[in-house]
């Protein structure tokens, strides 16, 4: 399968010490299927940071998945809002999990605020959940997590 990264740096070798915490999925090298969801990345960070949008692209053996440590996430749900809340809000930014791959979809850009909502009692966790669905609908993510997923990429 072809996976994209959106960015405004090209890169040559992935280092998940540049991973930022406190991402949906925990620290990691986040790509997507849809290049189109990598381009939409690329200009947000560069109207952040300034610089040009530049798209990674890399393929990876979905094969794969069925010997590394996998979690899917197909939908919206509670175990996947849980996932995310934990991730979001771990005050280290630390990462809660070993997979090598986490797939699922991307919450909204506002979930802090629904964090501190929640966390505060002002809505309820079914509340929190709908929440923090993309605006735009369901898009997904594949957040790699270690050096084992890494490795497997092969930069185009």
């Amino acid at each position: 399968m072809i996976l994209y990264h959106g960015s405004t740096i090209e890169i040559e070798k992935i280092d998940l010490d540049k991973s930022r915490p406190n991402k949906d999925f925990g620290m990691a090298f986040y790509l997507s299927a849809d290049k189109s969801q990598a381009e939409e990345m690329a200009s947000f960070k560069a109207d952040l940071v300034g610089g040009e949008p530049v798209i990674n692209v890399y393929e990876f053996d979905e094969n794969l998945l069925n010997i590394m440590r996998f979690k899917r996430f197909d939908e919206y749900s509670k175990e996947w809002a849980q996932f995310v809340f934990d991730h979001r809000s771990e005050p280290q930014g630390r990462t809660l999990h070993d997979y090598d791959v986490v797939y699922g979809p991307i919450a909204n850009d506002r979930v802090g605020a629904q964090i501190t909502r929640y966390k505060q009692g002002y809505i309820s966790f079914e509340e929190f959940l709908e929440r923090i669905k993309y605006i735009k609908g369901i898009t997904f993510q594949y957040a790699f997590c270690t050096r084992t997923a890494i490795d497997k990429l092969k930069k185009l």
